[in-house]
């Protein structure tokens, strides 16, 4: 691993601010990386070295003030246009299509000085927990290549932990980054729902898409999140309230836990869970414990719903959302011979399993005579679920529960029962449902080696809150630090 590669977004900051190296020195270790490691994760489906470097080049010309980026590689989940690459979202129906505009939250990024040097690999259309559902292929865990990385993100997950980049952009509809920043032992933060634009993301389900950050530390995560949130025109979704410059600056300044309310929800720590899990889960907030946290046991008992009901909105939105990828506007078109046949045919050769799958459970739940039984009720137990949260946060300031009811799976475990792939995303989907912002981060190893990661929920618009506290647990503990030997 070049010694470059290896630092942290914040350690490569500081080094070009200091003239340790230059932007392209940093961008060519990077590429160097991705060259000689891909071949074995297949983290990306899209890499442009040749514009990576001339952005550096150009990069080292300029100045640095004011541009809190400036000369950092880092790559995008291809879910998210970026002008000039190609974005499949992981899809068929996508193979070719190159984007006119870039996503919001990705040129916010730019304009920062950040430099993209590729597209991370994704489950289709975000639609997996494994990134086994890419139509390009899976991307493979870096700790052990014969197990999933986790999804939809997995493509950037394996991306930032095995040192290819210091962070990578993914999106998060049910866990899509922090399943996977689990899996792969680094940091992953969802944001509140508005926070940052979705302009530009390919939607999968408009009402609980989220863009968020896999990066090496929760430092890191703040810096990129300083970057992209706030209002958008574009996005109509999007909140007023950004966080510019506010959350880097409390994570520098505290050190500590004290006056911390940590709330332990009794529901996430149930039967069939990895003892590992549960265990490493338990020491890391003891770990919180005595960095001056308070413990506090608190309860969400409509979490068991939380399952059904977002396989049911999810789907539901994604059969409206994905009604647009016909063969007209984007994309390949099959042959036929009248227009509706062209639609039938494009659609039903282009989609994968798991999409088509989600289409028609959608499509059902929203159809007539089945919509209040399915959709209207599942809107209702979403409220229910949002309430829970807002009577926690009403007497503790962050929450704490396992990210993943396991650690990495071997893939291919659950190619044939998607209620057990489902069932991986059972402790990250509630937050989705309510629109909180999360994050996890990595509190250990198994038996096996494989790093199991740990979650922080916060009340809406409070990432300083959850940001904070990751970083005083991984100022006291190294798990973070450690990488995988490849």
């Amino acid at each position: 691993m070049s010694s470059l590669s290896s630092l942290t977004l914040t350690q490569m900051k500081a080094g070009l601010e200091r003239g340790d190296f230059t932007s392209r020195d940093l961008v060519q270790a990077a590429l160097d990386e991705v060259a000689r490691l891909d071949p074995s994760l297949h983290a990306f489906l899209h890499v442009d070295g040749d514009r990576a470097l001339a952005q550096a080049a150009k990069a080292d010309q300029l100045p640095i003030t004011n541009h809190p980026l400036h000369g950092l590689p880092i790559a995008v989940k291809d879910v998210l246009t970026v002008e000039t690459m190609p974005c499949t979202a992981g899809s068929r129906i996508l193979e070719g299509f190159v984007p006119p505009y870039t996503a919001t939250s990705v040129k916010k990024l730019q304009q920062a000085g950040a430099i993209v040097i590729g597209k991370t690999n994704t489950d289709e259309f975000a639609m997996g927990s494994s990134t086994e559902n890419s139509a390009y292929g899976r991307t493979m865990n870096p700790w052990d290549t014969a197990r999933v990385p986790g999804g939809s993100s997995g493509g950037s997950a394996a991306a930032v932990a095995a040192r290819l980049v210091p962070a990578a952009l993914g999106t998060d509809t049910g866990g899509s980054v922090r399943q996977p920043a689990s899996f792969c032992g680094i940091t992953g933060l969802k944001t509140t729902y508005g926070r940052v634009s979705r302009y530009g993301l390919i939607a999968f389900g408009s009402s609980l898409d989220t863009v968020g950050v896999l990066a090496q530390t929760a430092e890191d995560a703040a810096l990129i999140l300083s970057v992209m949130a706030g209002r958008d025109p574009l996005d109509a979704t999007s909140a007023d309230d950004a966080v510019v410059g506010r959350v880097a600056q409390r994570i520098e300044t505290n050190g500590d836990l004290r006056g911390l309310r940590v709330g332990v929800p009794k529901e996430y720590f149930i039967g069939g869970i990895q003892p590992e899990v549960q265990e490493k889960t338990r020491q890391a907030i003891e770990q919180m414990k005595s960095l001056g946290a308070e413990i506090v046991e608190v309860s969400l008992p409509h979490t068991e719903y939380a399952l059904p009901v977002y396989y049911i909105l999810a789907p539901a939105e994604a059969s409206a959302n994905l009604a647009r990828f016909d063969g007209v506007r984007y994309g390949p078109r099959s042959d036929a011979n009248a227009m509706w046949d062209v639609f039938f045919k494009t659609r039903g050769e282009k989609f994968g399993e798991e999409v088509t799958r989600r289409i028609m459970i959608g499509t059902y739940a929203l159809s007539a005579g089945y919509y209040d039984a399915y959709y209207g009720q599942a809107q209702k137990v979403r409220t229910l679920i949002a309430r829970d949260f807002e009577a926690a946060f009403a007497s503790v300031d962050v929450i704490a529960a396992p990210t993943t009811p396991s650690t990495a799976f071997v893939a291919g475990a659950h190619a044939d029962d998607p209620l057990a792939m489902y069932l991986e995303d059972v402790f990250t989907l509630p937050a989705n449902l309510a629109g909180i912002p999360g994050i996890s981060f990595p509190v250990g190893f198994d038996s096996q080696g494989l790093p199991i990661g740990m979650q922080l929920l916060g009340p809406r618009f409070r990432e300083d809150a959850i940001l904070r506290a990751a970083h005083a647990y991984q100022q006291a503990t190294d798990w973070h630090t450690k990488s995988p030997k490849i």
